[in-house]
């Protein structure tokens, strides 16, 4: 079986703010999870949090040194997502560039998201 595709990448600005952010942690920790929660006017925001561990049912995502756990019920919403890490003249933070998102609102708080198709997540599995 080959091996599948990335479940999710990220850029080197992210990569690098990421490991930064952990290297100030108090305690030792495996990566960064990521998953979606229902927030906002447009449906669903995504998350991030500190994982001692992986937990049950993460798919792992190891990129550029940094080692992501996606929660299970975010992987229909986040199979191709690409996370880069941007700082302009007011602001700075992770964005998500994300293929399956039809919509954001206007603060950009949340975001709408359609699950990726059968056939999509069966070719990922497959790893094609």
């Amino acid at each position: 079986m080959a091996a599948r595709p990335k479940l999710m990448s990220l850029t080197d600005a992210a990569a690098d703010r990421i490991k930064a952010i952990m290297e100030k942690s108090d305690k030792p920790l495996a990566g960064l999870r990521i998953g979606i929660e229902n927030s906002g006017c447009a449906g669903v925001g995504y998350t991030m949090e500190y994982a001692e561990a992986a937990a049950k049912g993460d798919d792992v995502v190891e990129d550029k040194g940094v080692t992501l756990f996606i929660q299970p019920t975010a992987v229909m919403f986040l199979l191709g997502t690409r996370m880069d890490y941007q700082v302009d003249k007011m602001t700075s933070g992770f964005v998500f560039d994300n293929p399956n998102q039809t919509s954001a609102c206007g603060c950009g708080e949340s975001v709408e998201l359609a699950a990726v198709s059968t056939k999509a997540m069966n070719s990922f599995m497959a790893g094609e």
